[in-house]
């Protein structure tokens, strides 16, 4: 709500019916250190003459407006394009780029995704590596993500400023997947000597890079099929709380993944439920063998990029929006001290390994691995996309640009495709490259492009210089970009402040895929989502409404002092819906509201100077939003109840689909009193002499 209140063109945001829990809300505008809403009430004005099926009402009174703050901004926006229009609109809508290749500013934004894309590329060298080794594959892979399936989305991708590639997170996902199915490195190589690799026996005897391009081909496939379904906005019900959760306690698996090599440490490998504590338990049992020298590179490589991080690059950004390249310095100085101070041979470090020279073949990935890994890779293209798609919306909200969450999927889907044949991992949106890639200027995916350039040139000739690079340099890399996603931990008492459901939504995500493991947290976060929003859906809340003095404005009675009540007149509103579900919590939650008991005794008889009014109830449906046959022939119930017990009952804005099913349970007859669209024309219209039956719908 506060992203899409300032989005858009020259125009104004106009709110009506808010709770006073929602107002209550501690919610700023994300561009402007200003509260969202405002509740100054300043405005008057009288309304309105209804004339509607031949009934007659005419109401002059005072009406009370609640101002919003006024978006008057000259912002672009790009259009959405239907697959239903001409072609030469369709492949605008298919191809993206070509769209803002046609506007494109050439003497304002080429230098700027230049610069963009040689940072991006800088970056892209190191986290690329480093992030590969978490998938178990080849720390070239990383840099081959960078190319190939990015090149692709720069095609077909709706966002300009996020930098696709490799991502922590989900090189973890793939990498748990590569460590189940693929064979050993040792057993590969022993395999090689052999005349039959059947020999070693399914399902491990696929190299590493095979099972890669195997999860990287089939989450291409999922997210393609999602596109075809339109599934784009269904994977937005993964909320942000749900992927921070998913993410700071994955975060937990990848700095663990990288202790063994801070430490100089052999760790066996462990799979399934509780795989943590089991990893933990023989890191410990295997401290003893620690190399101190791999400790001693490690700490001090942390050491360097923290200082940079927190000391010398705020100041440096006041100078010079390029940030010093500090991750490929501390690469360069490691591979240099192992190459040419000989500290890997002599302290036994372990390094990079062969970096072939060149660009891979194609080759496809193999298909009968497929059947074992539909699972893991479902998950891994719902993660993947979700993250994507948030980020690209943080960026698309800040610059005001509109995302298109089904084009997305087809973008992700073709670069996962593509990237498969080329050796790659699944690939996803990273926050730091986006960040900088837009903090140095970077205007649309031509900077990707630009990236992608730069790095062939460094796969051709400069990538076998890092072979000798010590490992425990790139474990290092990883840990510190970790510190963000590990912090986000402390926002769990921000979150509880502003929703405790969203509350137990990040912490049950949260303890599930730090305890359990990865794809388990993923389940139970999504099961628990899906819960809280049945018992949401099954709540109905009742409160009793007072008019606050001298206005037309309805509120809460137990939550504001300065209302008043209206004599003769009892207002009931209802929030949620009314189903089959809590059809008996309507009824019964009504009749305590009214009598202060759900069993109401035998009428009472008026005496005969009050018999001239009778007691009217007020029903505000306004924030209902759906009534079933239960719910309706609940409320026709309540009316015949109440009628006994000598009280009219006003209606008040139903929806057109709630005033059907009503007809069709035959809750309205003959003599019906009218439904009104606001709290106020039923009181006015109850504080009057009767007029003729009126049906009217919501405004």
């Amino acid at each position: 709500l506060c992203r899409y209140a300032s989005f858009g063109t020259k125009g104004s945001v106009y709110m009506f019916g808010l709770r006073s829990e929602l107002m209550m809300k501690d919610i700023t505008m994300d561009s402007e250190d200003q509260p969202l809403l405002d509740f100054d009430v300043d405005l008057f004005r009288h309304l309105y003459t209804m004339e509607e099926h031949g009934a007659k009402i005419r109401i002059d009174r005072n009406v009370c407006l609640q101002p919003s703050h006024t978006v008057d901004k000259n912002i672009s926006q790009t259009k959405c394009l239907s697959i239903n229009c001409k072609p030469k609109k369709f492949i605008k809508s298919l191809f993206p780029a070509i769209g803002w290749l046609c506007t494109y500013q050439w003497k304002e934004w080429l230098a700027k995704d230049l610069i963009a894309g040689a940072t991006v590329a800088i970056m892209n060298v190191p986290q690329g590596m480093a992030y590969a080794l978490l998938g178990n594959v080849p720390p070239v892979v990383g840099i081959y993500m960078a190319l190939f399936p990015v090149l692709v989305y720069a095609l077909l991708g709706t966002s300009r400023h996020v930098s696709m590639g490799s991502f922590a997170v989900v090189c973890l996902m793939a990498g748990n997947v590569v460590t189940k199915y693929a064979a050993p490195p040792e057993v590969m190589i022993a395999a090689g000597n052999t005349t039959a690799i059947a020999d070693i026996g399914p399902p491990n005897h696929y190299s590493p890079i095979q099972v890669a391009s195997a999860v990287a081909f089939l989450v291409g496939i999922y997210q393609l099929i999602m596109y075809v379904l339109r599934f784009g906005l269904l994977c937005t019900l993964l909320s942000e709380t749900l992927v921070s959760g998913f993410t700071a306690g994955a975060a937990i698996h990848v700095l663990t993944s990288q202790l063994k090599d801070l430490f100089g440490i052999k760790v066996a490998h462990f799979h399934g439920p509780l795989k943590l504590i089991y990893i933990y338990g023989d890191l410990f049992s295997k401290l003893h063998t620690t190399n101190l020298a791999a400790v001693v590179v490690s700490a001090i490589t942390v050491v360097v990029l923290i200082a940079n991080n927190e000391f010398l690059k705020p100041v440096a950004a006041k100078w010079c929006i390029i940030p010093v390249p500090i991750e490929l310095i501390v690469v360069l100085c490691g591979t240099l001290a192992s190459t040419y101070g000989g500290i890997s041979t002599t302290y036994g470090l372990k390094v990079v390994g062969d970096i072939p020279v060149g660009l891979p073949q194609p080759t496809l990935p193999p298909f009968d691995l497929f059947s074992s890994i539909l699972m893991d890779s479902l998950i891994i293209a719902i993660i993947a996309y979700a993250i994507s798609l948030s980020m690209a919306l943080i960026f698309a909200n800040k610059l005001k640009y509109e995302i298109d969450p089904n084009q997305e999927l087809f973008a992700q889907g073709c670069g996962n495709i593509v990237g498969s044949l080329f050796s790659c991992l699944p690939f996803a949106a990273s926050l730091s490259r986006s960040a900088i890639q837009q903090s140095v200027g970077g205007c649309t995916q031509l900077t990707s492009v630009f990236s992608a350039t730069i790095l062939t040139g460094v796969l051709l000739w400069i990538a076998p210089f890092f072979e000798l690079l010590p490992r425990c340099v790139l474990a290092s890399l990883i840990i510190v970009a970790l510190k963000g996603i590990l912090f986000q931990a402390a926002d769990i008492i921000k979150i509880w402040k502003v929703s405790s459901s969203e509350a137990i939504i990040w912490l049950t995500t949260y303890a599930a895929v730090v305890i359990v493991d990865i794809d388990y947290g993923l389940l139970a976060g999504v099961a628990v989502s899906v819960i809280i929003l049945f018992v949401r859906g099954a709540q109905l809340k009742v409160l009793v409404l007072e008019r606050l003095r001298n206005t037309e404005i309805f509120l809460e009675a137990d939550k504001y002092s300065k209302t008043e009540t209206i004599p003769g007149v009892t207002i009931i509103s209802y929030t949620g819906c009314i189903n089959f579900v809590n059809a008996v919590t309507f009824k019964k939650r009504t009749l305590e509201t009214l009598f202060g008991t759900s069993e109401p005794q035998s009428p009472f008889k008026v005496a005969p100077q009050e018999e001239s009014r009778r007691e009217t109830v007020v029903m505000d449906f306004r924030s209902i939003s759906y009534v079933d046959s239960s719910g309706a022939k609940t409320l026709k119930s309540i009316i015949e109840e109440l009628s006994v017990h000598d009280r009219n009952v006003l209606l008040v804005g139903l929806s057109g689909s709630s005033i059907l099913m009503l007809q069709s349970c035959n809750v309205f007859t003959q003599g019906s009193e009218p439904i009104f669209p606001t709290v106020q024309d039923a009181v006015t219209y109850s504080q009057s002499k009767p007029l003729n039956s009126v049906y009217s719908i919501r405004l």
